[in-house]
């Protein structure tokens, strides 16, 4: 009924414009307003693909209009600031003030409610520790590394050029050059954007071995030794999965793959380019570990590690056994979230595959506590790390470090559009749209990364202080605590008990709840 009513509207406005036009001199101005509103109406009728329009002609296509942006009325005028998702107002504007080196202090108390489940705090010493004047640096190399590198507390996540534009790559790696701190390049390699600006890179390599591959995909170790040598360069690190995609390669959209994002990673254009889902160049845990120990030959010695989102703990557990059948260890282990940011994920993937940070954390941590090797290997934490309370809860539950994907970007000027899958980020990060990324100020933006790192650590070492503690490495899981519900509180060392040291040797001192996992790992083979 209502479709025949529109139609029957539709008709007689033909008519009478149609006689308007005769009848009346300046009708014509009518009729060039009104006439293709009521030829998208025809149309609208006769189509068959959408249901909407054709039941109400015209206006239906008002749906799409308010659809299309309903993602900027939600953020600007109905998220609060703090149930904003994936990360709230509060700490984007932390970002965005810190990075200008505006005022970041807040009045008139918390916005959190500190009573409901969850919350979580530190608590303060009567008698606080003098603000250390300096950062100090994180030794990251192991007894079979020959070139160890002084990282900072922080640094830059992994994200590839091609998920990030030209000029957000730039900004980022000089970014990191004025403060002193590391760049991950992501898996999509190294390229002239990175190299540019001169500061610290850790190369990632991923399932396409992107910059160090062959035609056919396979690892090409003569690329790779010739990269590696570049004195940039002062940590390797291979992907094994990432936290918003376990078990899933990393995917760069057609729409985002320019001549030159193509010829870096030798893949051709006008097709998706998705990563396999697992290496070629090893099979087995022992393999992955000369793998690690073929980079580090192949490098001159720099610190080599991996990268994982903890999945099936018999699979991280037969790495460990094969540290110990090996003896070789990596230098470092970057532990990610399933909350970890992406550009691109299927949505079952981001939503409901992967270990969350904590328990990833912990468990990692207590697996290398339990063979022993701990004091070998430095833990890097990835995954939603904003403000100098989240770094410390990660430090707190063994990392050594923390890498900030998300916080880097909202340094740059992201606004968490979260159109990075579509090359239209509206604000030149995430887009190889020139129109767009060409008016990221480069030079502007880097300084913003560096303040905003240099207030953050700044920031931390004020946490520090305010509990008594002189440095990051003195954060223990007692420090934290959370609300579990009404009064009951708990320390995260009553929620993620860690094991002793070296009990994972010991058919006696081995916990009952690691025996399964540990019996069933097997250094040959993942499960």
């Amino acid at each position: 009924m209502v479709r025949r009513l529109f139609f029957f509207i539709s008709v007689v406005l033909i008519i009478l414009i149609s006689g308007l036009i005769f009848i009346w001199p300046g009708g014509w101005w009518v009729a060039f307003i009104v006439a293709p509103f009521i030829l998208l109406g025809l149309y609208d009728i006769t189509q068959q693909k959408h249901t909407i329009p054709r039941i109400y002609p015209v206006i239906g296509r008002l749906r799409y209009l308010f659809e299309s942006i309903r993602p900027e009325i939600q953020q600007y005028f109905v998220e609060t600031d703090t149930n904003g998702q994936p990360v709230n107002r509060e700490f984007r504007s932390l970002v965005y003030q810190r990075s200008k080196g505006a005022r970041d202090t807040r009045p008139f108390g918390t916005l959190f409610d500190v009573y409901r489940p969850g919350s979580e705090w530190i608590n303060p010493s009567l008698s606080p520790a003098p603000v250390a004047e300096k950062e100090p640096r994180v030794q990251v190399g192991g007894p079979q590394c020959t070139k160890p590198y002084a990282a900072s507390h922080l640094n830059i996540s992994a994200m590839s050029f091609g998920a990030l534009s030209r000029n957000a790559i730039l900004a980022l790696n000089q970014g990191a050059y004025i403060g002193g701190f590391a760049h991950n390049t992501g898996e999509g390699g190294i390229s002239l954007y990175h190299r540019e600006p001169g500061g610290d890179l850790i190369w990632q390599i991923g399932t396409g071995y992107f910059g160090c591959r062959n035609h056919n995909g396979s690892f090409n170790p003569q690329a790779f030794a010739e990269k590696a040598a570049l004195d940039q360069i002062k940590m390797i690190e291979i992907k094994l999965s990432q936290g918003a995609k376990p078990g899933h390669g990393g995917i760069l959209p057609a729409a985002k793959l320019t001549e030159e994002i193509a010829a870096i990673r030798d893949v051709p254009m006008g097709q998706d380019v998705i990563s396999p889902p697992g290496h070629s160049a090893f099979s087995s845990p022992t393999g992955l570990l000369e793998f690690v120990a073929l980079l580090r030959k192949l490098s001159g010695g720099k610190p080599v590690g991996f990268k994982l989102c903890i999945g099936i703990k018999s699979e991280f557990l037969a790495i460990c056994k094969a540290m110990l059948v090996t003896g070789i260890y990596p230098d470092f282990i970057t532990v990610d979230g399933s909350e970890g940011g992406t550009g691109a994920a299927p949505i079952e993937l981001t939503n409901s595959v992967g270990t969350p940070m904590r328990d990833g954390l912990s468990f990692v941590h207590s697996a290398l506590l339990g063979i022993g090797v701990r004091k070998h290997i430095r833990i890097i934490a990835a995954g939603k790390a904003i403000s100098a309370f989240h770094m410390l809860r990660m430090l707190a539950l063994g990392a050594d470090m923390i890498n900030s994907a998300r916080g880097m970007m909202f340094a740059l000027g992201c606004i968490q559009s979260r159109y990075c899958n579509t090359n239209m980020c509206p604000t030149g990060v995430a887009t190889q749209n020139p129109a767009r990324y060409k008016q990221l100020n480069v030079k502007g933006k880097a300084q913003r990364v560096a303040q905003y790192h240099e207030t953050t650590i700044h920031a931390l070492l004020e946490l520090l202080s305010s509990a008594g503690l002189k440095d990051p490495e003195a954060a223990r899981p007692h420090h934290i605590l959370r609300r579990i519900n009404g009064p009951d509180i708990k320390t995260y060392a009553q929620l993620y008990p860690c094991i002793e040291c070296d009990c994972l040797l010991s058919e006696d001192r081995m916990p009952a709840q690691w025996k399964d996992a540990w019996d069933t790992a097997d250094p040959a083979r993942w499960n």
